[in-house]
């Protein structure tokens, strides 16, 4: 009797025991998927299937198949976009990896305060969007900014008008950009170069290596993984920048500053023409998903050599 009520208790089957882990695991994803699944996934397969469509939000969808892709490629709007678009990310991507590097290395010393340089330089990242585009405008006033009356100190006779000029409002915004974003870039980079052991430094020194010899054999190379981050993420958000141009230019003088991601938004929320909206959602999420995926190939192919 004794022996019969002190016999252990049977394991539970093995596939109940799988079960089981499984539904504590999915007891963990399913809330965040299904906020991920309701905000995200849906509305994007929504707009893809809206690309094929036309359709005001009044009115029953309607089929068009391409109709609205043949649109998109004959309009002028959306290859004024097009190139405004590749020219924004040609000069806000390398500025900023430049800019973040450059910052990161001049603050990864034990100098006095570095806390606070370091602060100051995030600090823009996380102020608001509206307050850095106005600051900036004011300094890009073309006859009472700061910006134009130091070049007229200097010498400059004839100072860019800036946010009221075509040719300059796009590298206007590009500068505010750069300015904004590169703390935050900078504080990547700087993880980066704290993962780098010093006795690689030491060792190159050991060898002959100048300050700069070390940058290019030593630093870069251990960056290579942080510089790849970095890089697929300002291509990222280069391609769907939107706000800042909003605030500072709403897409002017004329069509200067006009993005691929501020024409969706005015063909489909100020228009009403969402299924031609969609359509070029598309297409830029095309673009930026091939520019992804042509950066990893080529992180890939560098890695195994």
């Amino acid at each position: 009797m004794t022996q019969a009520l002190t016999q252990p208790t049977p394991a539970p089957p093995r596939r109940a025991r799988a079960w089981r882990g499984i539904l504590v695991g999915w007891s963990f994803i399913l809330p965040n998927f299904v906020g991920f699944a309701l905000f995200t996934l849906v509305p994007m397969l929504a707009a893809f299937a809206l690309a094929f469509l036309e359709w005001d939000s009044y009115s029953t969808p309607e089929w068009v198949g391409l109709d609205n892709f043949r649109r998109m490629f004959g309009d002028e709007n959306f290859h004024v976009a097009l190139r405004n678009t590749l020219f924004y990310a040609a000069g806000h991507i390398p500025l900023t990896l430049v800019a973040a590097l450059g910052l990161a290395m001049a603050l990864n010393r034990r100098i006095r305060g570095v806390q606070f340089f370091r602060t100051a330089a995030f600090f823009p990242y996380v102020t608001s969007l509206v307050a850095v585009a106005v600051v900036w405008n004011m300094l890009f006033n073309p006859t009472a900014g700061p910006v134009n009356q130091l070049l007229e100190a200097i010498g400059v006779t004839e100072p860019p008008r800036w946010v009221a000029s075509t040719d300059w409002a796009m590298p206007a915004v590009i500068i505010t950009s750069v300015w904004r974003d590169m703390g935050y870039y900078m504080v990547l980079y700087l993880a980066g170069l704290q993962t780098i052991p010093r006795e690689y430094y030491e060792a190159a020194t050991v060898d002959g290596a100048g300050p700069w010899q070390r940058f290019w054999s030593v630093t870069l190379p251990c960056l290579r993984p942080t510089t790849f981050f970095v890089l697929v993420m300002l291509t990222i958000q280069s391609f769907k920048v939107l706000d800042l141009i909003v605030v500072m230019t709403d897409g002017g003088p004329g069509r200067s500053t006009l993005v691929l991601a501020q024409l969706v938004y005015r063909e489909g929320i100020r228009e009403g023409r969402f299924g031609y909206s969609s359509a070029v959602a598309l297409v830029l999420f095309v673009i930026v998903l091939t520019v992804t995926v042509v950066q990893f190939r080529i992180n890939e192919r560098r890695s195994a050599t």
